[in-house]
């Protein structure tokens, strides 16, 4: 389902921008200071509105993370959300942003200044994502993470799909050695495609199952709210974890 356009989308993006990147290479740079610490950067392609970043960034808090997102209305909520999260604030009732303090910035009149503490581990970038993952430097990601991603079902579709060997080979050059590439989805037909491509790439599935939440992988599962919606309709989750071995 299509969410519905957002009002003011590209002032609320404006007001959070110390919370996204301009680009992916962008979150690499160490001479830019994006994040506040040098860690390894794991990056979630398709992040909706970032229930899965924010949980693992908390669990795992010792690594820095992009979240990329294609839709800007999308990123928005996952923004907010996050700041949210950190006691960055909220959204204004009349419209804006108001920080923890009670200090009001209005839609149009600038962005929010958040410390690189305050900003967290944590960035998003809006866009394509094959686009944008070709900037980025051979061997500077250390996991990616795709979850619930289009299923791009129909016929001549197939090279859309993000674990297209096409894709597959980005990763592959973006990855480091032995970096991670994990993957869940409700679709078992995309899931059987990726399968089958997987086997085609630099990658070697490490862990498989075609029922997360009844496999020993679950007790480690990070749920979003798509993923309890379809798995509380008896749809199946399917997971893989590959390692890159080019």
């Amino acid at each position: 389902m299509r969410m519905k356009k957002k009002r003011h989308g590209n002032d609320r993006i404006e007001l959070l921008s110390d919370l996204f990147c301009e680009n992916a290479a962008e979150a690499v740079k160490k001479e830019n200071a994006v994040y506040k610490a040098e860690a390894p950067l794991r990056v979630e392609i398709g992040c909706g509105k970032g229930d899965f970043v924010r949980q693992l960034s908390l669990k795992e808090a010792d690594y820095n993370y992009l979240a990329i997102e294609k839709i800007s209305d999308v990123a928005i909520v996952a923004a907010e959300k996050y700041a949210i999260s950190r006691g960055l604030g909220e959204k204004a009732p009349n419209g804006g942003w108001v920080k923890a303090d009670g200090t009001v910035t209005p839609y149009g009149e600038g962005k929010v200044d958040f410390t690189l503490e305050e900003r967290g581990n944590v960035r998003f970038l809006v866009g394509d994502a094959k686009q944008l993952l070709e900037s980025m430097p051979d061997d500077s990601v250390e996991s990616l993470y795709i979850n619930f991603c289009d299923p791009w079902g129909k016929k001549g579709y197939a090279k859309r799909r993000l674990t297209h060997i096409d894709f597959l080979n980005l990763y592959a050059r973006i990855l480091i050695p032995g970096g991670k590439l994990c993957f869940k989805t409700d679709n078992r037909e995309l899931f059987d495609f990726s399968v089958e491509q997987i086997g085609e790439s630099k990658f070697r599935i490490e862990d498989i199952t075609y029922d997360l939440h009844a496999s020993e992988f679950n007790a480690e599962n990070l749920r979003t709210e798509y993923e309890e919606n379809f798995s509380a309709k008896g749809f199946k989750i399917n997971y893989l974890k590959a390692v890159n071995e080019k």
